[in-house]
C-alpha cells in the first residue's frame, strides 16, 4: 500500500504545483542537500585523484569512494526492488559516443587539475565566497553552452561521430558483462565495505564519511525523483536523470541571459539549490570568506582549466559527477569510459604540471594553492 499511497501523494502535489514546478523544486531540494553534504565532506574528485597518484593517505580518496559506492549500491537496490526503472534515461537509451567519452573525459580531467576543482566543486566553493571558483564556473558554463549549440558545437559533433555505440543493452555494462543488477548491487557493497575499512583506519572525520554518503544518497534520490515524476506527469515529458553539472550550468546561464518566461526543469532547480546548500553549510560553520586570484599567471591557469572542463564535459556527456558517479551508478558504458579517462588524464596532468612545480617551489599556504581554506587539509583525524 505504501507505493500506491506515495504515487497518490505525488499526483496530488503535481496537481497543486504543476509538473514544471514540481520537477524544478525536486531539483532544488536535492541540490540543496547535495551542496550541503558536498561542502561538509569536502567531496572532490580532483583531491581523490591527487591523493591516489601521490600515494598519500589523507582520507580524500576514501571520501570520494564513500560517495561513489553509496550511489552505486542505493541506485542498484532501488532498481532491484522494482521501485524505479532507468532504462529510458538518456545515458542508457540514446546512442552514445565512445570517442567523445574518451577525449572529453581526458580534457575534463586535465581541466580539473588546472582549475583546482571539478565543476561541482567550483559551484560549492563559489557559494562560500571564492571568487576564483566563481569566475572559473562562469567560464565553464559559457564554454559548455558554446559546445552545446554555439561556436564549438561543430567540433563537438565531429569528435562525437568518430566512434559511437548503440543505446539500450549495447551501452549497458550490466547486460554486456552478464552481472545483472544483483552484480551491480554487490559491486557497490564491496566498495562501500572497502570505504568503511579505509575510513576507520584513516580515522576519517564524521562529516567526511557521513557527508560523502549523503552526496551518494542524493545521486540515487535524483534518479528516483525524476523517475517517479516522469511517470506521474501527463502534459510534460520529464526526462529520467540524476545529478550532473555540465548541461545544468549551461541551462542556468541561458535562463539568466534569456527573456523571462523560460520553461523550468530539474536542472534549473539543481544549480541554485547546490549553491544555497553550500552557502548554508559555510554560514553555519563560519567558513564564508572572500578569496581572489594571486597574479595573472594563476588566473590564466584557472581559465584554461575551466575551458577544458566545459568543452570536455559537454563532449563526454557528463562531468565528474554526471558521468563519474550518476552515470557509473547505472553502469552505462560511456560513463565508465569517461570516468577512466578523467582519472588517467588528471593523474598525468598532476604529474606533468603540479608536482614538478611544487618540488621546485617552497610550500605555500593552503588558501593560496587551493580554492578553500581547508581544501588541502587532511580528512583524517590527527
Amino acid at each position: 500500500m505504501k507505493a500506491p499511497a506515495a504515487a497518490m501523494n505525488l499526483e496530488s502535489l503535481i496537481t497543486r504545483l504543476g509538473e514544471m514546478w514540481t520537477i524544478t523544486l525536486a531539483g532544488g531540494l536535492i541540490g540543496l542537500l547535495f551542496g550541503f553534504f558536498a561542502h561538509r565532506s569536502r567531496f572532490c574528485l580532483r583531491s581523490a585523484v591527487i591523493e591516489f597518484a601521490r600515494g598519500t593517505r589523507e582520507g580524500k580518496l576514501t571520501v570520494w569512494l564513500f560517495t561513489f559506492s553509496t550511489a552505486v549500491l542505493l541506485t542498484q537496490a532501488l532498481i532491484l526492488a522494482g521501485v524505479m526503472d532507468v532504462r529510458e534515461a538518456r545515458q542508457l537509451a540514446n546512442r552514445g559516443s565512445l570517442s567523445g567519452a574518451a577525449i572529453g573525459g581526458a580534457m575534463f580531467g586535465a581541466g580539473m587539475i588546472l582549475a583546482r576543482g571539478c565543476s561541482s566543486r567550483l559551484l560549492v566553493l563559489a557559494a562560500q565566497g571564492n571568487l576564483r571558483a566563481l569566475l572559473s564556473g562562469l567560464v565553464f558554463a559559457v564554454t559548455a553552452q558554446s559546445a552545446l549549440s554555439g561556436l564549438l558545437s561543430p567540433l563537438r559533433l565531429a569528435i562525437s561521430g568518430w566512434w559511437t555505440v548503440d543505446g539500450g543493452s549495447a551501452r549497458d555494462l550490466l547486460v554486456i558483462t552478464g552481472w545483472g543488477h544483483t552484480g551491480g548491487l554487490l559491486f557497490g557493497a564491496v566498495w562501500l565495505g572497502a570505504a568503511l575499512v579505509w575510513g576507520w583506519r584513516q580515522r576519517v572525520r564524521f562529516w567526511g564519511w557521513f557527508g560523502a554518503i549523503g552526496v551518494g544518497v542524493m545521486v540515487a534520490a535524483a534518479w528516483l525523483a525524476t523517475y517517479l515524476i516522469s511517470r506521474a506527469a501527463f502534459d510534460l515529458v520529464i526526462p529520467i536523470q540524476s545529478l550532473s553539472f555540465t548541461g545544468p550550468a549551461a541551462d542556468t546561464l541561458m535562463l539568466v541571459l534569456s527573456p523571462p518566461g523560460q520553461a523550468l526543469k530539474f536542472d534549473l532547480g539543481l544549480v541554485p539549490g547546490v549553491a544555497l546548500g553550500a552557502f548554508l553549510s559555510a554560514l553555519l560553520w563560519r567558513e564564508l570568506k572572500l578569496e581572489g586570484f594571486q597574479g595573472g599567471q594563476a588566473m590564466r591557469r584557472y581559465i584554461a582549466g575551466a575551458i577544458l572542463m566545459g568543452f570536455g564535459g559537454m563532449l563526454a556527456g557528463g562531468c565528474a559527477v554526471g558521468a563519474g558517479v550518476s552515470g557509473a551508478a547505472v553502469f552505462t558504458m560511456t560513463s565508465w569510459v569517461t570516468l577512466s579517462a578523467i582519472w588517467a588524464s588528471a593523474m598525468l596532468t598532476d604529474g606533468w604540471v603540479d608536482r614538478p612545480h611544487e618540488a621546485q617551489s617552497p610550500p605555500q599556504p593552503a588558501a593560496s594553492d587551493h580554492f578553500g581554506p581547508e581544501a588541502s587539509a587532511s580528512y583524517a583525524r590527527p
